[in-house]
């Protein structure tokens, strides 16, 4: 019997299949409900049995039966009949997190764990997921914000101030190197920040969708490399995927600010310069939020501390090229 999950047996990264159950009773679906009932009877129902699923003659989940419609349907009904079709299944590769996901989004109490070829490999219901474990999923969510901007929340718990300083500091440090990077990159641009003035009434702005958007990607990556191994194949198609979204989020941000602009100083070519800046540092922050972890990632260092960082490093300097570069092509 597995034991319930606590927060002293259970990491939200741990492979569901580590947990998921193994007794439960296998249904073919060219049984009759009386047929069933027998192979329950049995077989048992292991511990907790919300519903029974039914399968093929290769193992393959093709069906669930709740309690309720096979205690009360016909003995001489076949199971193909009665059973429900459609059947929400987990991956055999999810973790404990995305399976509390799962039952969130869904609202089942149960649900099957399937391989590739969709072959049950066991079982999860909700009895699984204790008050302790959801607890446990709001500290690692603490622990996951603290990450993104440089240290482990464990690094930084009930230590001196000097050994907090020594952990804290070098991230600092990395943010004051690029912010003097991106002054010294201002200063070459002083000409054109002279000629438009508004340029720099917008520059906070302008930085902070760079930031915004880029930690926006970095998360999503995050997320999806959990699970993945990081190839060529899969960075192209997640580039081309995010690039739409880039070029759509970067027209209605440049479209609005520009407009703004244009209302409040009156000048077309101003506003048109800044919305293209806005647009272009926009996808350049895009694909530096999906550039940074994965590349952290094939390189077998640790993403989630030193993404947060670099990426905001990133996009800040390439925002302000981006912004600084079509004012001067435009102006």
């Amino acid at each position: 019997m597995v034991p319930p999950l606590c927060s002293e047996t259970v990491n939200l990264d741990d492979p569901i299949l580590a947990h998921a159950r193994k007794d439960y009773p296998s249904l073919r679906q060219d049984m009759t409900i009386q047929e069933a009932l027998a192979t329950i009877r049995k077989v048992g129902i292991g511990e907790r049995i919300i519903y029974f699923y039914v399968l093929d003659e290769n193992e393959r989940l093709v069906g669930v039966m709740p309690t309720r419609r096979l205690l009360t349907a016909e003995l001489d009904k076949p199971l193909s009949e009665v059973m429900i079709g459609n059947v929400v299944s987990i991956p055999d590769t999810a973790t404990v997190l995305e399976t509390c996901e799962f039952f969130v989004k869904n609202k089942f109490l149960a649900f099957p764990v399937v391989d590739q070829q969709q072959r049950m490999a066991g079982i999860v219901d909700v009895s699984l997921f204790t008050e302790e474990v959801f607890d446990l999923a709001e500290r690692q969510q603490s622990d996951t914000i603290f990450e993104s901007i440089g240290f482990r929340i464990e690094q930084v718990r009930n230590v001196s101030p000097v050994k907090a300083f020594y952990f804290r500091f070098p991230w600092l440090l990395a943010t004051i190197t690029s912010g003097t990077f991106c002054a010294l990159l201002a200063s070459i641009y002083e000409v054109t920040l002279a000629q438009a003035l508004a340029l720099a009434f917008f520059l906070t702005l302008v930085l902070g969708l760079g930031e915004s958007v880029s930690i926006q990607s970095m998360t999503v990556t995050l997320q999806i490399l959990r699970n993945l191994q990081p190839s060529i194949r899969w960075y192209a198609r997640a580039l081309r995927h995010e690039a739409l979204t880039a070029v759509l989020l970067g027209t209605m941000c440049g479209s609005l600010v520009g407009l703004i602009a244009w209302i409040w100083r009156g000048d077309w070519l101003v506003a048109l310069a800044i919305g293209s800046g806005i647009l272009l540092s926009i996808c350049a922050a895009c694909l530096i939020g999906i550039s940074v972890p994965a590349l952290l990632h094939a390189l077998k260092l640790d993403p989630k501390v030193a993404c947060g960082p670099i990426t905001l490093a990133l996009a800040d300097i390439f925002t302000l090229l981006c912004y600084f570069t079509m004012a001067m092509v435009l102006l």
